[in-house]
């Protein structure tokens, strides 16, 4: 599972921080037994996603398991901001390498 730090709710900049959880099989609504978390996300990542259920006493859980949820901005291992090429990579610009993320598709 993924833990994520929930920011915004909505529209709405939160004064505080609370924690999320994406469960493996809350990442992608087809295939989920092929899903690997550590191709869907890495830290530091921006990602838009539901709350699902208000989970156990500290994490909310979350889903990205539709097109328009995932992750909508990365950086490189290079420390460089990266551009998406296809649903499920992202792309370095400087470097040229890729890296595997679960991409939300723009509005």
């Amino acid at each position: 599972q993924a833990s994520v730090a929930i920011l915004v709710v909505g529209e709405t900049v939160g004064e505080g921080e609370w924690q999320g959880v994406v469960r493996v099989q809350d990442v992608r609504a087809t295939e989920k037994d092929r899903v690997k978390i550590a191709e869907s996300f890495r830290p530091g990542d921006v990602v838009r996603a539901i709350v699902i259920s208000l989970g156990d006493q500290s994490n909310y859980y979350l889903s990205t398991a539709r097109n328009d949820l995932g992750v909508l901005m990365a950086t490189s291992d290079a420390g460089n901001a990266m551009h998406p090429v296809s649903w499920r990579e992202y792309r370095d610009p400087v470097t040229g390498t890729s890296e595997l993320r679960k991409v939300a598709k723009p509005f």
